[in-house]
């Protein structure tokens, strides 16, 4: 199973960005996806998360009401719209496969992980 992150980069504070995770190798279609994040000297922490069939979403606290976190009805491919971004959302971003249909802030509920790719937001 290959997870595939894309649509990181460089932006400025107050700016958009969408992340996009295509699952290869294997259907993700009956598993619960979600987004992490590490900055440096900090761990994994969770961002986002959404059900099999995306009728449940979860986000952390500090990305509420600006993240928005979807996947395409194959069940496939995830997305995470970013808007307002501040440069405390600086990191590398990795999406994951979760073990179960619903899924949770635990990393350890997560199964497949992506390589991620970084996103850097400047004052």
């Amino acid at each position: 199973v290959q997870l595939q992150a894309s649509g990181g980069g460089v932006v400025q504070a107050g700016d958009s960005l969408t992340l996009s995770c295509s699952v290869s190798g294997r259907t993700a279609s009956n598993n619960a996806m979600g987004w992490f994040r590490q900055s440096p000297g900090k761990e994994r922490g969770f961002v986002a998360g959404i059900s099999w069939r995306g009728s449940r979403t979860d986000y952390a606290d500090s990305v509420k009401g600006r993240f928005t976190i979807s996947r395409d009805n194959a069940g496939n491919t995830v997305s995470l719209q970013m808007n307002d971004l501040k440069p405390e959302d600086t990191a590398v971003y990795y999406c994951a496969v979760g073990l179960r249909p619903y899924g949770d802030s635990d990393p350890r509920s997560y199964r497949y992980w992506g390589r991620g790719t970084q996103v850097t937001v400047s004052s």
